[in-house]
């Protein structure tokens, strides 16, 4: 059994209500550490905070956290965690402590926050290939390769306007541009991976003691590059395709998501549908 964590765009108001409840001490620490009513906020979403990345990324990392608590963190094969849900899963191999991963989320949701003037679209209908041919060369990266008919791009607003008449043109059914403040994981969050840097040169980590797959590199996290490769996926794109063919060539039939939403279930049923993947 692999455990899946998910990230950005699973939020919702109303999430972790529930689990709150169920772990008030847990919640207590985080909201003591974030400065903040964390329950308040998923619950009553004041002025839109909830949507916000310096709140939406400790909000879906604490509730994600208790989601696996409330499950009895049964013993697994694998953990892996789509962009901020990685995170979550170093903590649940062991990796960092939950102080710990409120206090890396809080810093990075705020890092990630400030960098603007671009933004991300999610390319429906052509293949990845199709998609990195489209942008090579230009001033867009490929930020997620999510599926074999679903790819990220990201860059300035006005590159993905015009990119998104090519890609129609090519085939794409549908570009849609996704709602989220910044060009994550392309060159434009180099200047926030080397905050972050200096930041994690602060925090403890640890050997996990079950792998966690990095979207990074789309293979286990070496226990001696932990701050390394988590740093590489905030600039770099998520390698979700193939992290999935890597745990399914390791013989995992079972992906259970943990946390608010089911995007990733729907992803790793596509893959496994795939064509491409069954070639």
């Amino acid at each position: 059994m692999t455990i899946i964590f998910p990230g950005q765009g699973s939020q919702h108001v109303g999430m972790g209500a529930a689990l709150f409840a169920q772990f008030p001490q847990e919640t207590a620490q985080a909201s003591a550490i974030l400065g903040y009513d964390l329950a308040a906020l998923c619950r009553d979403n004041p002025d839109g905070k909830l949507s916000q990345t310096q709140y939406t990324q400790p909000a879906l990392f604490v509730v994600s956290a208790l989601a696996w608590l409330a499950r009895g963190a049964p013993p697994t094969a694998f953990f892996a965690g789509h962009s901020l849900g990685e995170i979550t899963a170093l903590w649940a191999a062991g990796a960092i402590d939950f102080a710990t991963g409120v206090r890396l989320v809080q810093k990075r949701g705020e890092l990630m926050a400030r960098v603007g003037g671009g933004g991300m679209a999610a390319v429906i209908g052509l293949t990845p290939a199709q998609v990195r041919r489209a942008v090579e060369g230009s001033a867009l990266d490929v930020a997620n390769y999510n599926a074999y008919d679903q790819t990220v791009i990201a860059g300035p607003k006005a590159e993905l306007a015009a990119a998104g008449a090519r890609l129609r043109g090519a085939g794409a059914r549908h570009v849609v541009e996704l709602d989220v403040s910044a060009p994550f994981h392309s060159r434009y969050m180099k200047p926030t991976e080397d905050e972050l840097a200096r930041f994690l040169d602060t925090l403890a980590f640890s050997p996990p003691h079950t792998p966690v797959v990095a979207n990074a590199t789309a293979l286990p996290y070496a226990a001696d590059a932990l701050r390394e490769t988590l740093l590489r996926q905030v600039s770099g794109s998520v390698r979700w395709i193939e992290s999935v063919e890597y745990l399914i060539r390791r013989g995992e039939r079972e992906f259970v998501e943990v946390g608010p939403g089911a995007v990733l279930t729907r992803l790793i049923q596509n893959i496994r549908q795939s064509t491409a993947f069954a070639n």
